[in-house]
């Protein structure tokens, strides 16, 4: 079998590819960019295909000799167009896939009421029902699984649920948190969309089912056992109802690391009770022995998988539509306008080995090694902008692969213990990257830093001239605080190594 995933570099997509190349199917991943599968280990055993769901002229190449077409997308969070841009390329994608005799769409779709008009369900879940429906237009069979919250590592609804339960032991709620869900691992996700490709050619496969876990709580309770699950203490949650979704989009945004604009559409469709309504696909698709996982165990693998380093992907690793892709200019020719610059270099006392752990574990819980109330103050104007903001961390502490996306960065381009080079995802008037590099120098190394930026119009000039002045401090800060970091880091090593010279000279003594 030949399947086709879009999302190969999302949260779900990235962990589907590796599950069907297990199951012995042939995978081809439609990207927009195939340097961004490049790092996932299982780029090698894939074909590639380039081409954008927004873009039809794009699509049908992609789905030559393919069996089944996964469909992991959407535009949520791209802003107030994202229903027309998700039914459009839905549709485009539906009628490429029946021009090419595709036997099968398989989409995960969102878990709806089934008594509530769709004219009255959240833009989120009718964009959800609208994808479903525009995904058929083509003709072919299209099954559709529809799940309410994801519980996995990574995973934006349990991003949110994890970040307000930890940061927040007495919390006001909006009334939401007593609205009943029925939560799903996502363990159990992959394992219904793999099975889904091998249903029968029946027009009864041709549909949407409900799918979810074992269980049906309130969002109040999963923040509950989600503590006891974290070792915190029981949370205080006082639900009031005076907090509209917008009020609770933004804090939200305030306390989690989903920017607003995701955070919006999320916390509406939580107005809503989703609970399955029918179990139709167990007539296809079995429980597995044990029975589905529980909210309990889904936390709980999550946790570990964190606590291990362990988290293949992240919700932040796809690209929503219409985000920056323009390469790096050409240096040191520039025929595109303007590029300006600002380039700091250090020699560094102490091995590149030692320089590059801290360049690569740059951002997140390390922050940005200079100036934290700048940074803090940036990544807040960011999110009132509407941007990511500087919250969204790190998929992993200390690993960093193309297409990671880093607080308001995103790795364009990683050559491991040489070169680290970030696109900016905050909201500005033209492109800018920040390029990291480490080479020997005698017995140490050379740091090498360069913020770079494309201005778009007269806007662009006037942010540029505006922040000059403080580059100074935030990228000289850096550089020299990143250089002292890798100095320290190797003198602890240098204690570390003499202290059990040191012992065994005093037992001998």
């Amino acid at each position: 079998m030949r399947c086709l995933v879009t999302g190969a570099t999302g949260y779900l997509g990235g962990r589907l590819v590796p599950e069907l190349l297990a199951d012995g199917a042939k995978v081809r991943c439609l990207v927009r960019d195939p340097a961004r599968l490049r790092d996932h280990p299982w780029r090698a055993a894939v074909e590639a295909a380039t081409g954008d769901v927004t873009r039809p002229a794009t699509l049908d190449g992609a789905f030559d000799g393919v069996d089944v077409a996964y469909y992991l997308v959407h535009s949520l969070g791209s802003g107030p167009d994202f229903e027309r841009t998700d039914r459009d390329a839905a549709r485009a994608f539906g009628l490429a896939a029946a021009r090419a005799g595709v036997r099968r769409i398989v989409y995960l779709g969102g878990l709806v009421p089934p008594d509530l008009p769709e004219g009255r369900l959240s833009p989120h879940l009718r964009s959800r029902v609208a994808t479903g429906r525009a995904l058929r237009e083509g003709g072919t069979p299209v099954t559709e699984l529809r799940a309410a919250v994801v519980i996995g590592s990574g995973s934006a609804s349990f991003e949110m649920l994890r970040h307000l339960t930890e940061r927040l032991p007495v919390m006001v709620t909006p009334r939401w948190v007593d609205t009943r869900i029925q939560p799903i691992a996502v363990r159990d996700v992959l394992r219904l969309l793999l099975a889904a490709a091998h249903l029968p050619d029946d027009p009864a496969t041709d549909r949407a089912f409900d799918v979810g876990g074992p269980e049906v709580l309130t969002y109040r309770a999963m923040m509950q056992r989600y503590a006891r699950l974290a070792g915190l203490r029981r949370r205080v949650i006082v639900s009031v109802p005076v907090l509209t979704p917008g009020l609770s989009s933004h804090w939200v945004g305030l306390v989690t690391p989903v920017p607003g604009g995701l955070a919006r559409p999320l916390v509406e469709s939580l107005r809503h009770e989703v609970v399955r309504s029918e179990r139709d696909l167990d007539r296809w698709i079995p429980d597995p022995p044990g029975g589905p996982i529980g909210f309990d165990r889904a936390v709980e693998l999550a946790l570990r998988r964190i606590r291990d380093d362990e988290v293949d992907t992240r919700w932040s690793s796809a690209l929503l539509p219409g985000a920056p892709s323009d390469p790096l200019p050409t240096d040191p020719d520039w025929a595109g306008g303007s590029l300006y610059q600002d380039v700091r270099e250090r020699r560094v006392a102490a091995p590149p080995e030692a320089l590059w752990r801290v360049v690569e574990g740059i951002g997140g819980e390390h922050g940005w090694y200079s100036f934290p109330l700048a940074w803090a103050v940036r990544g807040a104007l960011d999110r009132l902008a509407g941007g990511v903001g500087l919250r969204r961390g790190r998929r992993s502490p200390g690993r960093l692969r193309v297409g990671d996306s880093l607080d308001f960065w995103r790795v364009e381009e990683i050559e491991p213990g040489r070169l680290l080079r970030l696109r900016a995802e905050m909201r500005l008037p033209g492109l800018a990257w920040l390029e990291l590099t480490v080479t020997p120098d005698g017995d140490g190394a050379r740091y090498r830093q360069r913020a770079l930026f494309h201005p778009h119009g007269l806007a662009g000039q006037a942010y540029w001239w505006s922040v000059a002045p403080f580059h100074a401090v935030v990228f000289g800060g850096m550089a020299r605080n990143i250089a002292a970091r890798a100095e320290s880091a190797r003198a602890e090593s240098a204690r570390a190594a003499a202290a059990p010279a040191e012992s065994a000279r005093g037992e001998s003594g």
